[in-house]
């Protein structure tokens, strides 16, 4: 990890593109992807939950294409298709052959695609508030997405993404705003969810017989006051994955993971020890 900056950790090629991504402890490995807010990064996402599942599991979490501190090539056309290439593409590069995944709202997406297109590279299955069904895009999505850098835009944003007033305050507000304008973040996010934005939300939804079809136990989890993702899209999941239960947290907005982190760190490590890795 570098001192300076906690965000940028090791450095590694998945399927061409220079990937930023944190591999810490031992153990079962267990993947986690990061949702798709301005200025994101793998670090700013899972901060709270790495140390802790570090303990018992080997952590490892990229920063996806277009985001955070992986390289953007020129050219490189932010999509499904690509995301999920670079997530086997890691896999591939750590001699990985399978491993646990937990996908966040965005990354629910890929980390579903990657279940249907890559079954036997996926042990057990998290979802939380994830995207990757159809649902017409909420207002608060569409905020998101639509970001326009300043610091009071992001304040606005961050009283979307919680529940909790204590949880936005302006240092949290101040940090994720200066990340939104690091050399090249907010060019590739403006340039990946242009309006009208519901064509990404349908562009990221699997289709729902492959949800269907998918084998693995999936533990899915949402924010009941969620204003980014309903909760329908989670309920959507229950019903169509067969080996599927659900979690739902009150007073809980968009980050289960930072508004209720030990509920959701000891919610995976449970989930995970059932497998028996």
């Amino acid at each position: 990890m570098n001192t300076a900056d906690p965000e940028i950790a090791s450095s590694i090629d998945a399927a061409g593109i220079r990937t930023n991504y944190h591999d810490r402890g031992d153990g079962f490995p267990v993947l986690f992807i990061h949702g798709s807010g301005p200025g994101v990064s793998a670090w700013a996402n899972w901060r709270l939950a790495l140390p802790e599942l570090a303990k018992k599991y080997r952590v490892i979490a990229p920063d996806m294409a277009g985001f955070g501190f992986t390289d953007r090539p020129a050219g490189i056309v932010y999509d499904m298709a690509t995301w999920v290439r670079q997530t086997v593409g890691l896999l591939d590069a750590l001699g990985l052959e399978k491993a646990h995944v937990v996908g966040n709202s965005f990354g629910g997406a890929i980390a579903l695609a990657l279940a249907i297109q890559h079954r036997e590279r996926v042990g057990r299955l998290a979802l939380m508030g994830s995207v990757g069904v159809p649902f017409p895009i909420s207002e608060g999505l569409d905020a998101v997405w639509g970001y326009e850098p300043s610091l009071d835009n992001m304040k606005k944003l961050l009283d979307i993404f919680a529940y909790s007033r204590e949880l936005v305050n302006d240092e949290l507000a101040e940090l994720r705003y200066r990340a939104s304008i690091g050399p090249g973040f907010q060019e590739s996010f403006s340039a990946m969810f242009p309006a009208p934005r519901q064509r990404w939300v349908d562009a990221m939804a699997s289709r729902e017989a492959d949800i269907r079809a998918l084998p693995h136990e999936t533990l899915i989890i949402h924010g009941r006051d969620d204003k980014v993702i309903p909760l329908t899209n989670s309920l959507t999941l229950l019903q169509w994955i067969e080996r599927s239960q659900l979690h739902v947290f009150s007073r809980c907005g968009h980050w289960v993971q930072i508004e209720h982190a030990a509920r959701f760190a000891q919610l995976l490590d449970n989930f995970f020890a059932e497998a028996g890795a």
